[in-house]
């Protein structure tokens, strides 16, 4: 089976591209993260998931897409962001896989303990019916340690927060309390 994985970042992608390619799935990797501020966090994700990539042998469709102004404009606004980031990021999966021909798809969103499972999940069911594309679930989470560590071994940049503008504003005022 050949399956889509959207990649948040390689720390997280770890786990769930070892795993899959243990069942002898072919991953390839879509790195789609127009939410990541800013431009040079973006390019530390980018470059580690080049490195994941190469070590681990699969290849990855690059979306270069920054959307500073968009981030910025949401920056002090009480909005449910997730939603609208992992609707932005999915939808975008499931484009790419219908345009490409890939039979399933998954994300790398399923491996951490900190992002909405159910609705990644609920939103992966939505877009396969809407595709036609498989929706391929399953709950990474058991592997998020051990994934965590392999990354520091492997020499992969690990972030200290989720990506965008508004997570990195909460994570400078949790070091500065």
């Amino acid at each position: 089976m050949k399956v889509l994985m959207h990649m948040c970042c390689a720390p997280c992608a770890v786990y769930p591209v070892e795993t899959l390619q243990e069942r002898g799935i072919e991953v390839t990797g879509l790195y789609y993260n127009p939410n990541i501020h800013p431009i040079e966090e973006f390019e530390k994700r980018e470059e580690s998931v080049e490195k994941l990539a190469k070590d681990k042998d699969f290849d990855v469709y690059y979306y270069p897409d920054f959307e500073e102004d968009l981030w910025r404009a949401l920056a002090d606004k009480d909005i449910d962001r997730c939603n609208m980031c992992y609707q932005k990021r999915m939808k975008k999966l499931f484009e790419v896989a219908k345009e490409k021909g890939y039979e399933a798809v998954t994300t790398s969103l399923l491996v951490s303990p900190y992002q909405n499972h159910d609705l990644i999940k609920k939103m992966g069911e939505t877009y396969s019916e809407k595709y036609g594309i498989k929706f391929l679930y399953e709950d990474f989470r058991v592997g998020f340690r051990e994934g965590q560590k392999k990354a520091k071994a492997y020499g992969l940049y690990c972030q200290r927060y989720c990506g965008c503008i508004l997570s990195l504003k909460e994570r400078i005022k949790e070091i500065t309390l």
